[in-house]
């Protein structure tokens, strides 16, 4: 069960874990036998002895609505502790916490399978006012920053050159504009001690969650985001994830997103020198001091898909679409804090009203905007959409090509007996097709693990990837693939969540089953994420506490 794949090439070894933790409905992808949520790991990271910083809280004195929010209509706010703060209160922060009985536990603003939280942020800051330079990490549970780095006075800092050392400018741009970077990370044994082999693919899918979140929250402040090309060694070395002793037992992190910020219209900060100068400070917690199993292809494949060069994405060009015409006002911040993952849907009296349906599907196409101009590729994740129940719209199956020119591929990949119809009055900028017109609930059921959410929502999706040939050319695309899906499943949350209606995401399916049913073979396209978007049966046992009681803004 715990055996490491064969030594591999880096992308036959992606491949190869791809195969190899799929479900099926002979059986699921090795996984622990049995858990036991006394002994989960703790869901936050800290750092002992790294200083704090408190930072206010905002959100609900934001006057963005979500309108706004997604039309990128807001005014550029101030690089400054206040911005920060916002940004991280509304992508990273909690929501909430909930309590049944004796079990208390947070919700956070970027959903996560099982609400484990594998998704670490720092952030790398120069010349911005009200926080000192260098690298923080964002300890959510507190809304505080803990300084990690401190670089090497004000005004030097000794970085690498090719004749050994340097001295160039501060940290961040002397007298210029402020510097904010956002580095992402994930700690895979938080998702491991429910999921066991397959828990790296959740890792990347909550990467890509958190990823649109932070778009979201930079729309909310009127900045732009921008995917740095950095190599996983560069990121890991700038915000200190490569320090062996600064993890000393503790559960190490693997760096994933290097992420560039700055008020819309502006230019983006050019990236700080990698200083061997300056103090680190502080240790990393341990989660979870009695691990009962060990997963080592999940550190096999992390290898052998971190990011070795930093070339550039795919040369993107945002489709001439219509704006979308977005219903409602209601807060940007409302929707973001109160999103929440539906636990089961009311099947009875849940259809959704055909125009909630093909906004939440319009949205869901690469515009020049929040939160797929993020992404830096050409969009290669497909929905294939169950339709349940949408007024105005047959029952059946979808399906939503968002790459121009991917159509005629999909077509020759699916079944042949699909019909491939536009349905009466869609929008002409929308290429949503019927391939067939039936009822599908127990399909999207059955290939979803069994899962009731499936069946009982107004429809589900299935994510189709193109796949092989581009994992086999880069097998960092591996993840990147993954941060796609996840992006489209944050707009769905709050799309969704904006028109009256929850999301959840399924991590859990049935691969080559759901291949089959769909007349695909080989892997030039698979599916890596499942969704579905219903009215959400509110369970009243559970009761909603604040995010942070007793904190004031």
């Amino acid at each position: 069960m715990n055996a490491l794949l064969p030594p591999l090439r880096p992308s036959e070894a992606a491949l190869a874990y791809h195969a190899r933790t799929k479900h099926s409905l002979k059986g699921y992808a090795a996984g622990p036998e049995t858990l036991d949520w006394d002994t989960q790991p703790n869901p936050f990271r800290d750092y002992e002895g790294a200083p704090r910083t408190a930072l206010p809280l905002a959100a609900e004195a934001l006057g963005v609505s979500f309108p706004q929010m997604v039309s990128g209509g807001v005014a550029p706010a101030p690089v400054d502790l206040a911005g920060v703060a916002l940004l991280l209160e509304l992508s990273f922060g909690l929501a909430a916490w909930k309590q049944l009985g004796p079990d208390r536990w947070a919700l956070r603003c970027n959903p996560s399978s099982g609400n484990l939280h594998p998704t670490e942020a720092y952030v790398i800051a120069g010349g911005i006012a009200g926080l000192a330079d260098g690298v923080h990490h964002y300890v959510s549970r507190d809304h505080v920053l803990e300084h990690r780095f401190a670089p090497p006075g004000p005004d030097v800092v000794a970085v690498a050159s090719a004749s050994g050392f340097a001295i160039e400018n501060r940290f961040g741009p002397a007298g210029g504009a402020p510097s904010l970077f956002l580095a992402l990370s994930s700690i895979h044994w938080r998702e491991a001690w429910k999921y066991g082999e397959r828990a790296f693919r959740y890792c990347q899918l909550d990467l890509g969650h958190a990823l649109a979140g932070v778009r979201y929250a930079a729309a909310c402040l009127g900045w732009t985001v921008h995917l740095v090309e950095a190599t996983s060694a560069d990121i890991a070395r700038r915000v200190g994830l490569d320090r062996d002793g600064d993890f000393a037992g503790a559960e190490r992190e693997d760096p994933d997103i290097l992420i560039a910020l700055a008020p819309a219209g502006g230019d983006l900060p050019a990236l700080p020198p990698v200083a061997f100068g300056g103090r680190w400070m502080g240790r990393a917690n341990v989660l979870d001091r009695h691990p009962l199993y060990r997963w080592p292809v999940i550190d096999q494949v992390s290898l052998a898909t971190h990011r070795a060069r930093a070339v550039a994405g795919d040369a993107v060009s945002a489709p001439a679409l219509p704006a979308r015409a977005v219903v409602g006002d209601a807060p940007a911040a409302s929707v973001i804090l109160g999103r929440r993952s539906a636990q089961r849907f009311t099947a009875k009296g849940s259809a959704m009203p055909r125009e909630v349906f093909l906004g939440l599907v319009d949205a869901l196409l690469p515009r020049d905007g929040a939160p797929f101009d993020a992404s830096g590729f050409e969009a290669r994740v497909h929905p294939l959409l169950f339709v349940h129940r949408v007024e105005g719209l047959a029952p059946g199956l979808y399906a939503l090509p968002r790459r121009a020119g991917v159509t005629a591929d999909l077509k020759a990949a699916l079944r042949s007996d699909f019909t491939w119809e536009t349905p009466e009055g869609v929008p002409e900028h929308l290429p949503i097709y019927r391939l067939v017109e039936t009822d599908c609930r127990g399909i999207a059921r059955t290939v979803s693990c069994h899962q009731a959410i499936a069946s009982d929502s107004s429809f589900a999706l299935a994510m189709l990837a193109e796949f092989e040939p581009l994992v086999s050319a880069d097998p960092w695309r591996y993840r990147q693939l993954h941060w796609e899906a996840g992006m489209i499943g944050q707009s769905l949350y709050l799309e969704a969540e904006a028109a009256g209606f929850r999301g959840t995401g399924i991590g859990c399916f049935f691969d080559d089953d759901l291949h089959q049913l769909m007349g695909l073979e080989g892997a030039a396209f698979q599916s890596i994420y499942h969704f579905t978007v219903g009215r959400a049966a509110v369970d009243d046992r559970i009761t909603t506490e604040p995010a942070y009681p007793g904190r004031g803004a």
